[in-house]
């Protein structure tokens, strides 16, 4: 099916700041040249630029690749920018990200056994 990412094993987020003018050959020659991974690999490449209302997602499904857009009509996505790399993201995380919620989530309250009463 056309686009469907949900057979991917890995997702990959270009952390910092993307020129979005770039498309499938551009985003595909970043992902070699700067961030030293395969694009035609079983994976998806997550791109946002200095607008954070729009994203993009590369990926190969074995024919050819598809180039995914989303633009938020009223929000903006919490991408990472600190640096200017590609960093691996959980499909949890991906979620969160789509959602309009920072990749790194506060930890939660870790779930413990009963404890003796005395």
């Amino acid at each position: 099916m056309l686009g469907d990412i949900s057979k991917a094993e890995h997702i990959y987020i270009a952390v910092g700041y993307t020129d979005m003018r770039k498309q499938i050959d551009g985003l595909s020659a970043l992902v070699i040249a700067q961030f030293k991974l395969d694009p035609f690999s079983n994976s998806v490449f997550l791109f946002c630029g200095r607008n954070s209302r729009v994203m993009k997602a590369l990926y190969w499904e074995g024919d050819g690749f598809v180039l995914l857009y989303k633009r938020l009509e009223d929000g903006r996505f919490k991408w990472p920018r600190d640096e200017s790399e590609a960093k691996e993201i959980t499909r949890q995380q991906f979620r969160w990200l789509l959602e309009g919620l920072a990749v790194v989530q506060p930890r939660r309250i870790k779930k413990t056994g009963p404890k003796a009463v005395i």
